[in-house]
Order: structure tokens, then sequence, then C-alpha cells
């Protein structure tokens, strides 16, 4: 799988990127927003990394998988990522509650990744 190296590497950045969010919330954030917001910010850091550590096993699914699956999937993953997580993180650092408007379809995206990853196995 060509795709392989690629998803690795972008589920290492975002893993990555949500140790550096989760540590900028619950050191700079603390003080400066309120609860509700810093919670929200969390959530998008923890399913940042959840689906982080998804592309990264999709990476290293096994080769007799459906590439193309496997491939729409990962691409999915990071979608969802910036769509789902990145909505969060913006409605929380600029208080913008309709930002969350795009975040179930962040969600979405995802839920159509995991389809794509359950039924991968299946085609092949």
């Amino acid at each position: 799988m060509t795709f392989s190296y690629l998803f690795f590497s972008i589920g290492a950045f975002f893993a990555m990127t949500a140790v550096i969010l989760g540590a900028f919330g619950a050191h700079a954030l603390k003080q400066k927003v309120s609860k509700e917001r810093l919670v929200t910010f969390e959530v998008g850091v923890r399913y940042q990394m959840y689906h982080a550590l998804g592309l990264i096993l999709l990476a290293l699914a096994p080769q007799h998988l459906s590439g193309i699956l496997l491939e729409t999937a990962g691409w999915l993953f990071t979608a969802g990522i910036i769509v789902f997580s990145g909505s969060l993180y913006y409605m929380a650092l600029s208080g913008n509650a309709l930002a969350g408007r795009i975040t179930p379809l962040g969600g979405l995206v995802w839920i159509i990744a995991w389809f794509c990853v359950c039924y991968a196995p299946l085609k092949s």
C-alpha cells in the first residue's frame, strides 16, 4: 500500500499536535476561557487523538485488505479531524457557538471512514 507511509505520518502529526494542544489547553487556556469552553477544547483534543491513532493503525493494516477502502478511510479520518476537532477548537477559542454547526459533519465523515474500515476485510 503506497498510502501507508503517508497516513502513518499524518497520524503521527495529528497525535503530536493533540499532545501539544492538550498541554496548551491545560496550561494556557485554563485561566483564559470558561470551564465550558475548556471542556469543548478538550473534546476536540480527545477525538483528534483517537483518530490520529486510527490513522496510524490504518497504515499498519495488512497488505491483503482492500486498498481503496482503506485509502478512502484515511482521507476521511483526516478530513474529520480537521472539521470536527478544528471547529471545536475555533468555537472554544473564539466563543463563536455558530462554529459548532459544522462539528457534526466531521462526526459523520468519521462514521463513513469507520464503515470503510469495517467493510475493507469483507471486500478483500
